[in-house]
């Protein structure tokens, strides 16, 4: 089982909204994630790794040309005031509020926190019901100190609901890598090779001993501010690392078979002794109707 947490809790989402048959609802509000865009001019670009940290099992490799058209990507990932405004506008229900229930990692919960069920193949993954975008933690955890944070606890679906409602849509894999790498061409992270170059940490994942001790070297346990750490050449922040990054693309390319979508850039749970997919050509796959405490997303446009 890999990092990223389990599959989804109950069927397809549906969208929620309080004025269906009516007037459409309010625009996203100024300052929000559309405001937000970075265009980028698109071209030819090294899509994929097969050096020695690749994962082919994931369909990382081979390295091939892949050419993407122009179009404008946000430079942060949706805020849990971003969300806040959607559902306000809308009335939006996620998976994981109409589920009643969310996986979240057990180190950010407290040590009285009661049993419940665990994935075997990765028993930091507690199932805790109430669990979803405004209760990260279940119970009577809050997003308070944590508005320009990623939203996560959402789907798939949920992301699609929320693109709709901004106008925007989710990236496609070869967009989503071609800004992630800022530029560069074959380079592991956003900024080149190296994990932290000058000893300087760039990006929010585990630091120590998965998942028994981190040392909180890059200063976060869980999600750090969407904006946190400095940018890649185009300007993005948090290509890698913080939190998984829904992409519109099946993670199985066109085979009906495979309904998982892709997610790309790793997140805070990622440590290079059991995932290291925090590199900008790593991807997973997950159900639509999946959410955990660690993924969330961002939004693209065409132009």
């Amino acid at each position: 089982m890999a990092e990223h947490g389990p599959g989804g809790c109950c069927g397809p989402a549906r969208v929620v909204t309080d004025g269906a048959g009516t007037s459409p609802p309010s625009p996203p509000p100024a300052g929000s994630v559309v405001a937000d865009l970075v265009a980028l001019g698109g071209g030819t670009f090294r899509m994929g790794s097969d050096d020695r940290y690749a994962y082919q099992e994931d369909g990382e490799g081979p390295v091939r040309r892949v050419r993407v058209a122009p179009f404008e990507i946000a430079a942060t990932c949706v805020s849990n005031l971003d969300f806040a405004a959607f559902v306000d506008a809308t009335g939006h229900r996620t998976t994981a509020e109409r589920c009643g229930t969310s996986f979240v990692f057990a180190g950010l919960l407290p040590d009285d926190f009661p049993p419940t069920a665990a994935v075997a193949a990765a028993p930091w993954w507690r199932e805790v019901p109430g669990a979803c975008w405004r209760r990260p933690e279940g119970g009577a955890s809050t997003l308070d100190g944590r508005g320009d944070h990623p939203v996560v606890h959402v789907s798939w679906d949920d992301a699609v609901a929320y693109c709709r409602w901004a106008g925007l849509r989710l990236p496609t894999e070869p967009e989503w890598e071609y800004a992630a790498r800022g530029g560069l061409d074959g380079m592991r992270f956003p900024w080149g090779d190296q994990l932290r170059p000058g000893g300087e940490h760039r990006m929010n994942v585990w630091q120590g001993d998965f998942p028994a001790r981190n040392t909180l070297a890059d200063g976060y346990l869980g999600t750090a501010p969407a904006g946190a750490f400095p940018p890649n050449g185009y300007g993005l922040y948090n290509m890698t690392g913080n939190v998984w990054e829904w992409t519109a693309d099946r993670f199985g390319g066109d085979r009906l078979a495979d309904d998982r979508r892709a997610l790309r850039g790793g997140s805070y749970l990622c440590h290079s002794s059991y995932c290291f997919r925090y590199r900008v050509s790593a991807r997973m796959g997950n159900t639509p109707d999946s959410s955990t405490g660690n993924i969330g997303f961002r939004c693209a446009r065409s132009t």
